[in-house]
């Protein structure tokens, strides 16, 4: 099965050359279940010709803000909504939570409470679900189709799923614990406040649940569906 990737933004430079660029984080995640993979830097306006360039579809993380104006943007919300239409899996990770949250219908903004960084337990049907989390925007009003699988009081809708073709999580199950200790000396230090920089830094050494979502991503992919 091809995976198409579309990459919406890039690695820190400072990290970069050791971790590669976030297409290579979904690679790694997802290695062993069989998949191949394409990747197409939207970010920098490589975009792939259609829907049907892939078998299913994921779409990373951005520094980025969905609502913000780029022109690789408004393509890629129809892009979304191309796929959507054919039925092909999605997956939308941060970033890509938002904007498919964004092109189906519903609200992305920068959130007043500010910053989730670091281990976040979120509540699911399954039970608590820890993972990764480094965003402050946030889908504050889902498309009427959407349905809440997972959640927290700071993030009422951090996953979604949207019939049985798309699956969207606010946190970054692709971000191990390293990355992000390495992420907050990059990014974080002077834009997101040190209580919440210390408080994350401080539970990074907690068991996460980053491997139960990358089965479930890839069990979401290959799931079998009628037309």
């Amino acid at each position: 099965m091809k995976i198409g990737i579309l990459q919406t933004g890039h690695a820190p430079d400072a990290l970069i050359e050791q971790t590669g660029d976030y297409d290579l984080f979904f690679e790694r995640l997802l290695d062993g279940h069989g998949f191949s993979f394409e990747n197409w830097p939207v970010v920098d306006g490589v975009f792939p010709p259609g829907a049907d360039a892939a078998d299913g579809w994921i779409i990373t993380g951005s520094r980025y803000g969905a609502y913000e104006d780029h022109d690789w943007i408004p393509p890629l919300e129809d892009l979304v909504r191309a796929i959507h239409r054919d039925g092909l899996p999605m997956v939308g990770i941060c970033f890509g939570h938002q904007i498919i949250a964004q092109a189906l219908g519903g609200k992305v903004e920068k959130f007043a409470g500010g910053w989730s960084v670091g281990r976040v337990e979120y509540d699911t049907a399954e039970g608590p679900l820890a993972v990764n989390a480094w965003h402050q925007d946030q889908v504050t009003e889902p498309p009427a189709q959407a349905r809440v699988l997972g959640s927290t009081p700071f993030c009422e809708n951090a996953i979604l799923a949207y019939g049985d073709t798309i699956l969207t999580y606010q946190p970054h199950p692709e971000f191990g614990s390293d990355f992000v200790r390495d992420l907050i000396e990059a990014r974080g230090r002077g834009v997101v406040p040190d209580d919440l920089l210390y408080d994350a830094l401080n539970g990074l050494s907690k068991p996460n649940d980053s491997q139960r979502v990358a089965n479930d991503i890839a069990g979401f992919l290959k799931a079998e569906r009628t037309a």
